[in-house]
């Protein structure tokens, strides 16, 4: 099982998207935060499980969905996924990734 390892830019998206769905229907913002939450666990079993983001060269970045979410991790080895982010999906990741 990967260990899997949030930036602190990660979290805190999380924590805006929750806010900002949460100022019209906190029941709506806690599922999708529950669920963005649970497809990222999915990573533990199969840390490859996202395609691969080719805009971005310099490291092999990859990506889930989640509703209009787009999910942003890079796959360390098979113990370790770090999350780089969770954008809307019209955003670009090479965009906003560090």
């Amino acid at each position: 099982m990967a260990e899997i390892v949030w930036t602190q830019e990660s979290a805190a998206w999380l924590e805006k998207i929750h806010d900002r769905i949460a100022a019209d229907s906190p029941n709506a913002a806690l599922g999708v935060a529950r669920g963005i939450y649970s497809k990222i666990q999915l990573l533990q079993a199969f840390p490859r499980l996202g395609g691969r983001y080719l805009p971005v060269e310099d490291r092999e970045v990859r990506e889930i969905l989640y509703g209009n979410y787009r999910i942003a991790y890079v796959a360390i080895n098979e113990d370790r996924v770090e999350i780089l982010g969770i954008l809307h999906g019209k955003m670009r990741i090479e965009d906003t990734i560090g």
